[in-house]
């Protein structure tokens, strides 16, 4: 996975609408090992709080998570769910995606039981590949 023209635009637009620099403050009050990655984005490796509860997640272009860096490189399709996060804070304006999600996740919460399946912002980065079971599972043990 390249950088392209695109990736670029998504790269410049959430250095300007201050979600990648949240992210990297984020990263760094975490004690997370921070490197540059594919398509313009930060891996952070070996995030030390426990909120949120996740295997990664992402704050503007920067991917963060417990796991160190080459652990998490090893992961592309974790990788490529986090990516299409970063798309969308392109999309969202930025840290305005922050409450937004926070408004879907206690939605899928009263819905479904969990956090992501009707979550519209876990469904469009790919609940497979951010490791989420598939959501009818989920919402048939609610009933």
């Amino acid at each position: 996975m390249g950088q392209t023209s695109w990736t670029r635009v998504r790269e410049i637009v959430n250095w300007l609408n201050l979600s990648t620099p949240l992210g990297l403050a984020v990263a760094r009050l975490g004690g997370a090992h921070v490197v540059r990655h594919e398509r313009g984005t930060w891996l952070a490796g070996g995030y030390r709080w426990g909120f949120p509860v996740a295997g990664a997640f992402t704050v503007g272009n920067v991917i963060l998570s417990r796991r160190d860096v080459e652990q998490l490189r090893t992961r592309p399709r974790l990788l490529r769910h986090e990516d299409r996060h970063c798309t969308q804070y392109a999309f969202v304006v930025g840290p305005l995606l922050l409450p937004l999600y926070g408004i879907f996740a206690l939605l899928s919460w009263v819905v479904a039981a969990d956090w992501h399946s009707v979550n519209p912002f876990e469904r469009l980065a790919g609940l497979e590949d951010g490791d989420y079971p598939p959501p009818t599972t989920r919402i048939a043990r609610r009933r």
